[in-house]
């Protein structure tokens, strides 16, 4: 076992960076665009959001940050994304409530706006992101750190995906489910939206499985950490 007493790392802020910037990127590719491959699975079609092709990279960064960290760290991590996430909602809501100027709203217009950009600032699909994200991101980095305590820092690839199926299920359910009910999605997209991104979620963090390992081993080896959460109680608020 690799522990360190360092306070500072030299690649955390690099991590925590990547990972905030991709969770506002994949949110705001959420509400711009629902993809439909023309595929069904047993009778479902299966639709997602723009955001699914990006957003499991928030979940991959979260592993290696619980991994090689810690769940303290990764909680401080989870917590920023959640303010990048509300300051980016409130700057488009906003921006929406503004007049506008007269050539901008005769070529874009308001509706445009509040079509894609617009969509994140509403009551509904706030409430439904920063809900389903916390579920997902804290139990994703619970799992994974008592797993690794458990299995002793072994089989990493069991621990991620493990992990991954219980966070990725919550933050799709409550996410879809919320944003149905505040009127963001119709119901009859309901299991179209929760079966397609669960599957592509998973399935791409665990084809992604092999950088996971990568970067977890170098910055174990750079940083000289690697931290066991024996007495860590995974609480989100402490």
């Amino acid at each position: 076992m690799i522990t360190s007493s360092q306070t500072s790392f030299k690649y955390l802020d690099i991590v925590a960076a990547f990972f905030v910037a991709i969770l506002v990127v994949s949110n705001i590719a959420s509400s711009a665009k629902i993809v439909d491959l023309g595929v069904s699975l047993f009778s479902v079609r299966l639709a997602f959001d723009g955001g699914t092709i990006l957003f499991p990279l928030v979940y991959v960064l979260g592993d290696v940050l619980t991994e090689v960290y810690g769940f303290k760290t990764a909680r401080r991590v989870i917590w920023t994304g959640f303010a990048a996430m509300a300051l980016t909602a409130l700057v488009f809501f906003t921006l929406g409530v503004l007049p506008p100027e007269e050539n901008w709203e005769s070529e874009t217009g308001a509706a445009a706006y509040n079509a894609i950009l617009g969509g994140m600032s509403y009551g509904g699909i706030v409430l439904a992101s920063l809900t389903a994200y916390l579920a997902g991101e804290f139990s994703n980095a619970a799992v994974l750190s008592k797993l690794k305590v458990k299995m002793k820092g072994r089989l990493l690839f069991v621990r991620t995906i493990g992990s991954t199926l219980v966070g990725e299920l919550l933050d799709t359910v409550i996410f879809v489910l919320i944003a149905s009910a505040a009127g963001v999605f119709g119901w009859e997209l309901f299991w179209s939206l929760v079966i397609t991104n669960y599957i592509l979620k998973c399935g791409i963090e665990a084809l992604i499985t092999p950088f996971t390992y990568w970067a977890s081993r170098f910055l174990k080896r750079k940083e000289g950490v690697d931290v066991y959460d024996e007495a860590e109680k995974n609480n989100p608020a402490a």
